[in-house]
């Protein structure tokens, strides 16, 4: 059956909106290109789009000839304001931005170790609403929140995990009492990590993937034909609790401890550098085993390969642990790429790619290429602002009876 008058009209404006947000500003020409409809079907979606706020007039294109063709149409940037929060153990890094993604006011809340759980909220919380209040917003349309830790797909809540703190638990709800009019949602930290790679980072060609997660913890998250995988109890990628060869114990279900997080973990890490005679901090987090990894890079970045000094040493060891866990990734799931995400796999870089790719070449007869993430630790706070902005987008650019 054909589509009615109105719901055509809702299909191309939603058309037309979803390539200015992927493309950025557009000429109608440009428009008309794109989607592959006639120029008065493109004019009467520009005049209609424009008198609903949605977009404007930002610009002109390079054309030589004036005229309707070389005004350059953009979203309403201002429409909306949009806040992202990357949780961690030991604090939250927020930021604000308007529709189109542009950043407009962040700041770091440092929470110590014996914080309560009631003031440890009250912080972020009041951060959240200072940091909107810097940009400029009067109120916020949508809150991102990437936090480690399971994501119930049912509700959305984060559910009780061993080892995090209780805070994070209480956060959303507590956003969304002070946050009324705000759409606060949760997901998983090394989740919202693989959507920041795949549309601005390291897999931005690969709709199959899995990016495994170094930093204080591990994790992996799997995009399967374009889609994010989170299974029936929100725990695809729970890959620290994977047992592996190697450790003194067995994982539990309520600690990570003998699985694949005490092979690759941050601790884990600077333990083994500090075992090769390399500096590392003695309590370290996902920065610290970074910058263990990264001094260890650097004196072998364009020396002869087989140079067998204690930094490739400890590379080679690396790799081996880090190949353990994604050779089980890639047994089940044929990715046919994994890419080695947080701040341990930006800081590992090309090298420590390759050297566990070469691993699993020995390891599986499933072909995979290996990838050092290009977003470090700032994929899970990039990656909670596009899907902050994503959301917002959708109920936006809606149709009005939605």
């Amino acid at each position: 059956m054909p589509a009615s008058p109105s719901t055509a009209r809702a299909i191309n404006d939603r058309l037309a909106l979803r390539l200015l947000q992927h493309e950025g500003p557009l000429t109608a020409g440009q428009l008309k290109q794109l989607t592959g409809l006639s120029r008065p079907t493109v004019a009467d979606l520009v005049e209609r789009l424009t008198a609903s706020g949605l977009i404007t007039v930002v610009g002109e294109s390079g054309e030589q000839r004036r005229g309707p063709n070389a005004r350059l149409y953009g979203i309403v940037a201002d429409r909306a304001q949009l806040a992202a929060l990357d949780v961690r153990t030991e604090g939250v890094f927020v930021l604000v931005s308007d529709l189109v993604g542009r950043v407009l006011a962040e700041a770091s809340v440092p929470i110590g170790g014996d914080t309560g759980t009631g003031p440890a909220v009250e912080q972020v919380v009041t951060a959240v609403e200072r940091t909107a209040k810097k940009a400029g917003a009067d109120r916020l349309h949508t809150v991102g929140i990437g936090a480690p830790g399971l994501v119930d797909p049912a509700t959305g809540d984060l559910r009780d995990s061993g080892g995090l703190p209780a805070w994070h638990r209480r956060l959303a709800a507590a956003l969304q009492e002070r946050l009324p009019e705000a759409r606060v949602t949760v997901e998983n930290e090394t989740n919202l990590a693989a959507l920041a790679e795949q549309r601005e980072g390291a897999a931005h060609d690969r709709d199959t993937f899995v990016l495994l997660w170094l930093g204080h913890g591990v994790g992996a998250a799997v995009v399967l034909d374009g889609s994010l995988r989170r299974g029936a109890s929100g725990g695809t990628g729970e890959i620290g609790f994977l047992p592996v060869p190697g450790t003194a114990s067995l994982p539990s279900a309520r600690d990570c401890d003998g699985g694949f997080h005490s092979l690759a973990g941050a601790a884990a890490i600077g333990a083994l550098a500090r075992e090769y005679g390399l500096p590392a901090a003695g309590d370290t987090d996902g920065p610290g085993a970074a910058e263990a990894v990264r001094a260890a890079v650097a004196p072998l970045t364009g020396s002869p390969a087989g140079a067998q000094g204690p930094a490739d040493r400890f590379l080679d060891a690396l790799a081996d642990r880090i190949a353990v866990g994604a050779a089980s990734v890639v047994a089940i799931l044929d990715p046919g790429c994994v890419v080695l995400g947080g701040e341990v796999g930006q800081a590992g870089g090309a090298l420590l790619a390759a050297r566990v790719e070469d691993r699993l070449r020995r390891m599986s007869p499933l072909r995979t290429e290996v990838r050092p993430g290009a977003l470090g630790g700032a994929a899970v706070l990039r990656g909670a602002l596009l899907t902050a902005r994503d959301r917002a987008q959708d109920e936006l650019f809606g149709p009005p009876d939605h």
